[in-house]
């Protein structure tokens, strides 16, 4: 917080002096209002999650007594209905039975019920019989006897020394025709037993007769207890310790006691009951209000933490707007003059940028020249030879006109036929050897297609058969009659020509003369050309620019030849490898990606 403070005091040396003055105050006063409003705020937060909590604590409880109040007057009912049917009994109502054999009927049907005592009254004699064959209350002034003897059922709730325990009492009629009601059957329920059940669970129940005494409750601290005793912190003598309500409020509608002195009930417990005409009695339930508390207390202090925490933000970024407003002023200034140079610097980006693009179109356009002058130098060196290999079938297709014409006209047509079929031939001939220099020597798309390996190879030799003849190099073919891969027709012409016309260099001041051309079929098409010249000398430079071993000065000795074909075998996605072979000559290997589908011619 000191921080804070120190961002104020700096922002406020630009106020008067009468101003700064009361700005100690006004702030001290903001954060008491701040405190004050965080209190309230998380005070209401507090009220509104008890009394939710509360709401749902007494609802749960609600359902845990009914369920335990029907749980008991049900089992009580049904003592009640037994000892109605055993009233029908023939034998109760004989007046022939002695005492001695009613007292065992009772006995076996007290066995039977579960009951503690069945006890058998006369109107004239009073007690006739019981089960446990002792006569232990006062049965003719006990109001439940006088409700039989009317026809009625009666009720009683009892503990003295006779049982030693506490007894619920069912007094029932034996009818004996329409005659009055002249005997009385007395079922003696032990509370105790059904107790057993609940003892320990939770809520803590209670219930208690019209007096106010406890007579059944889950825990055995309060039994026998009387409620105004209890309420008033006055325990009966036989509570071995002893509860005390030290204050019994209302909140939100709830009826909460705070209780002390005793480690088996809540100390702050939501009290709700009920009554239960059906048995007489009234049920109470003390349900634990720890849960509801808890709740309250965690999002209170997670409200107060939470105000606390924006409001130091606030107050925090609050300090910091003035300092924030001179930065600004700063950077807007610099902003501006740092504008005025990126602008300064996109105008001189541009222009290089155009200047790039250009020059990229223009290199684009010395490449494909360069390219293109390539293979016009390559056909320049075999011009020679092409001519020869035009002149010479110009000159025989003369010879055999003139001698076909000949013998036309002294009538021997097999012999003419003869020499207009060489002349037919050497046509041919001369028509693909033009073809192969049309198609060598022309654009072409840089799209890559379906090629004919083989047919590129032998369009090769077409050109290069001059030269290969004049030198007297021996040629081994090793191809299949069809290899298709992914290129340009003729791109890869120029390939190997490259190859084919370095290899007849490079053996050409050689005595032994011999070219090698190959192919194989894998995972991708490897062509290889093998010469028998002195190999490379540097076979990791060869495909760099300019790099040569031919004299310098001579028209073929430029070093671009490998380089250009090493840029187009990459342009079809494969590889070209020169190296020397173990025995002499050096080998060149092109490795090409097959074309799945087979192309039509």
């Amino acid at each position: 917080m000191e921080r804070v403070a120190w961002c104020h005091s700096d922002s406020d040396l630009d106020l008067p002096a009468n101003l700064r003055k009361n700005v100690p105050m006004t702030r001290t006063f903001a954060r008491i209002g701040f405190l004050l409003f965080v209190a309230v705020f998380s005070a209401g937060i507090w009220i509104y999650s008890f009394t939710q909590s509360l709401e749902q604590l007494e609802q749960r409880g609600q359902s845990d007594l009914a369920l335990a109040t029907d749980s008991l007057t049900s089992e009580l009912a049904s003592y009640r209905q037994l000892a109605v049917s055993l009233a029908d009994d023939p034998r109760l109502q004989s007046q022939d039975i002695t005492p001695e054999q009613l007292a065992g009927l009772l006995g076996r049907l007290t066995d039977l019920s579960g009951a503690l005592d069945l006890v058998l009254l006369d109107r004239r004699s009073g007690y006739l019989a019981s089960a446990v064959g002792q006569n232990a209350l006062d049965w003719a002034n006990m109001p439940l006897v006088a409700r039989a003897f009317q026809g009625t059922v009666g009720r009683d709730l009892i503990f003295g020394d006779a049982y030693g325990r506490r007894v619920f009492l069912y007094s029932v009629p034996v009818f004996a025709g329409e005659a009055p009601v002249q005997r009385v059957l007395v079922i003696m329920i032990d509370l105790e037993r059904v107790e057993a059940d609940f003892r320990g669970s939770n809520p803590a129940i209670l219930m208690s007769d019209d007096t106010g005494r406890i007579f059944f409750s889950n825990r055995s601290e309060l039994i026998l207890q009387s409620r105004s005793e209890f309420l008033a912190g006055n325990a009966a003598p036989v509570a071995a310790r002893t509860p005390l309500v030290i204050l019994a409020e209302r909140f939100s509608g709830h009826e909460l006691w705070s209780i002390a002195n005793e480690r088996y009930l809540p100390a702050r417990a939501i009290h709700i009951e009920t009554a239960l005409p059906v048995i007489g009695m009234r049920a109470e339930a003390l349900i634990d209000a720890r849960p509801a508390l808890t709740t309250a207390w965690l999002q209170a202090a997670f409200a107060a933490t939470a105000s606390l925490f924006f409001g130091a933000v606030i107050t925090f970024v609050g300090s910091q707007r003035r300092s924030l407003a001179l930065a600004n002023e700063v950077l807007e200034r610099r902003v501006a003059e740092r504008t005025h140079e990126l602008s300064d610097a996109n105008t001189a980006l541009r222009a290089e940028v155009a200047e790039r693009i250009e020059a990229e179109q223009a290199l684009k356009r010395t490449q494909d020249a360069l390219i293109q002058s390539e293979k016009l130098s390559a056909l320049g060196k075999m011009s020679a030879g092409i001519s020869h290999e035009l002149n010479q079938p110009l000159m025989a297709i003369q010879s055999f006109s003139d001698n076909a014409e000949t013998y036309l006209e002294r009538g021997d047509v097999k012999a003419a036929q003869s020499n207009l079929s060489r002349v037919t031939d050497l046509a041919h001939r001369m028509g693909r050897i033009i073809r192969n220099l049309r198609a060598f020597a022309r654009q072409e798309p840089e799209a890559v297609g379906a090629v004919d390996l083989v047919k590129v190879v032998r369009a090769v030799l077409d050109l290069a058969d001059t030269r290969i003849r004049q030198l007297d190099v021996g040629l081994t073919l090793d191809l299949p009659d069809a290899l298709w891969v992914q290129g340009g027709d003729v791109r890869l012409q120029q390939v190997v020509l490259n190859l084919v016309t370095n290899a007849i260099d490079a053996m050409a001041e050689l005595p032994n003369r011999h070219l090698t051309i190959s192919a194989e079929h894998g995972a991708s098409v490897r062509l290889f050309v093998r010469d028998t010249g002195p190999g490379l000398t540097e076979p990791a430079k060869i495909f760099e620019p300019f790099y040569s071993t031919k004299s310098i000065g001579e028209a073929e000795g430029v070093g671009l030849g490998l380089s250009i074909s090493y840029g187009l075998v990459q342009s079809f996605g494969g590889n070209i490898v020169g190296s020397n072979l173990p025995d002499g000559g050096a080998e060149f290997r092109v490795e090409l990606n097959p074309h799945l589908e087979e192309a039509a011619e």
